[in-house]
């Protein structure tokens, strides 16, 4: 018996990156729980190998025409749509035997909406009694969609900490709902009552996150357990594409040094971690508090002992000698740094600075002190152009990089997801608002987009044989089929002289069959043609 069910659903889609999936937002939400007597589990239907194979959906079947068959080869891009997770049966199952009285599901992203509202319907239909309540970066900004279900009950908006003990105590007791920040909830006249976004306005007086709930055992990496944690909130940023910058309610809120190193102690003590990643907005904002914690981490936990990521980027300009070489010491192997764009016109439509030098200093002081990097672009973007994007490309392929190629999505609550609705280029659907989906296509059709992705994984792959001391090999014509499809790395180098020959993207199947990939010819030859102007760098060397 639990008071309190906390669900992270399962997802829908081409891929699931498991270890940015820990369900540190509801740990959060746990403990304040916790802290006001009720009894909480976290069921996270997410920690789990198993998945099964879908059919497209009918609002994406048009990705059948760029994902069309199975590819072998390290150009591929995505295979079946499947369903990750447990089956929303098992779930219902599950909230059953907890007998709780309240029921929460998380839904961060808008794609997977259909995925947290048919949870939320299975979970009613299995344990009717309970009340659900929503919460998340979607419901937060289109509540309406999430209580259009009538299994939803409640919809907490904004940052769940603040309000979800006190919609769980009004629940309870019977007590009324009115003064509950963040929540969103029908009158007694069945029209919506929807409260302002709840805010933590001083990050340190709410409890570090009950993650003795999680199933560490799933996120483990390389034998040893793995945590996010979350530094600081907000950003001071105003990025159009970002629904946490321009026109968001969050302010820009920090930590303490002593509360950040506290919840590593924990997470070391208690589960042995030894991967670290920080997913703040934009963690390396605050040089002077960066490089404290950065200090305290090699203080505290030693060289090498941690290894520390900040997945969501970095933004160069803050990083100079002090602070890469702090973030060495501290544990950081990897500097996943955020470009955008090289393009004026591109950045002057973001509402974001050029860091170009900015960028190539960080990527030099990287190499002085031993650490990788991953240089992220944003592709597709309303008013974008391909050419740039392919600017952007071959810029990277110059550095000593990885190309990390982002396709843009419409995110509720950003600038461009208003943008996208005046210029009618909104999807229909939320299930297509993710980069997977190509979900936009104007000034970069969805064919460029998807030949961009294409040419970011061919780039990448001549980068690492570079960084294997491996020459680029010349151009050849075509063959159709190759006969040893089990060495990736000369599958890869085959199709690369095929391509370098005319500028088709191929593909190869289990039983070594050769098929053009549908790309726009055209762009590609750009592309090889840009080629011959630079001096591709591996990304190591």
């Amino acid at each position: 018996m639990t008071d309190i069910l906390l669900i992270q659903p399962p997802i829908r889609d081409f891929y699931l990156t498991a270890k940015r999936t820990i369900p540190y937002g509801l740990a959060c939400m746990a403990t304040t729980l916790i802290n006001d007597g009720f009894s909480v589990g976290i069921l996270d239907a997410l920690a789990s190998s198993k998945s099964r194979i879908l059919d497209l959906p009918d609002e994406l079947s048009y990705l059948s025409l760029y994902y069309a068959k199975a590819d072998q080869s390290p150009f591929a891009l995505f295979g079946h749509f499947k369903h990750f997770g447990y089956s929303f049966e098992h779930i219902g199952k599950l909230a059953r035997e907890s007998q709780a009285f309240l029921v929460g599901i998380s839904s961060l992203f808008t794609p997977y909406m259909a995925e947290a509202i048919k949870t939320a319907e299975t979970v009613k239909a299995y344990l009717p009694t309970c009340n659900i309540v929503v919460g998340g970066h979607h419901p937060t900004a289109q509540p309406e969609s999430v209580m259009a279900s009538p299994a939803v009950d409640f919809v907490l908006r904004g940052e769940g900490e603040v309000s979800i003990a006190m919609l769980a105590s009004a629940v309870h007791s019977g007590e009324r709902y009115d003064s509950i920040p963040g929540l969103v909830y029908r009158g007694s006249n069945g029209k919506l009552r929807i409260n302002s976004p709840a805010i933590m306005r001083q990050l340190d007086q709410y409890p570090l996150p009950a993650t003795h709930l999680i199933h560490h055992k799933f996120y483990k990496r390389a034998k040893r357990g793995s945590a996010v944690i979350v530094a600081s909130r907000g950003c001071p940023m105003k990025c159009t594409y970002c629904s946490v910058g321009a026109g968001s309610y969050l302010p820009f809120r920090r930590r303490s040094i002593e509360s950040v190193i506290e919840e590593i102690e924990s997470a070391i003590a208690t589960r042995d971690a030894g991967f670290i990643d920080f997913e703040d907005e934009n963690l390396s904002l605050d040089r002077k508090w960066f490089i404290t914690l950065l200090q305290e981490i090699a203080k505290r936990f030693g060289e090498n002992r941690l290894e520390l990521r900040a997945m969501n980027g970095l933004y160069p300009p803050s990083l100079d000698d002090e602070v890469i070489k702090s973030m060495k010491a501290a544990g950081f192997k990897t500097l996943n740094l955020s470009l955008g764009s090289i393009s004026t016109e591109q950045l002057r439509r973001f509402q974001r600075p050029a860091v170009g030098s900015a960028f190539d200093r960080a990527l030099n002081l990287s190499k002085t002190y031993g650490l990788n990097g991953v240089g992220s672009i944003i592709i597709g973007a309303p008013n974008q152009s391909a050419t740039d994007s392919l600017s952007d490309l071959l810029f990277l392929a110059e550095r000593r990089v990885l190309a990390g190629v982002s396709v843009f999505y419409p995110a509720p609550g950003s600038l461009d997801y208003d943008l996208c609705a005046k210029l009618k280029i909104l999807p229909a659907h939320f299930s297509c608002m993710r980069s997977s989906a190509l979900p936009v296509s104007h000034t970069t059709s969805r064919l460029e987009t998807v030949t961009l992705l294409r040419l970011g994984r061919i780039l990448n792959f001549m980068k690492s044989l570079l960084d294997r001391d491996l020459s680029i090999p010349a151009p050849l014509p075509a063959r159709a089929e190759i006969e040893n499809t089990r060495d990736r790395i000369e599958i890869g180098k085959k199709l690369l002289q095929y391509f370098l020959h005319d500028g088709k993207i191929r593909g190869i199947s289990r039983n070594g069959k050769i098929f053009e990939h549908h790309i726009d010819i055209p762009l590609a030859h750009q592309f090889l043609e840009g080629l011959k102007t630079v001096d591709i760098r591996g990304s190591t060397s």
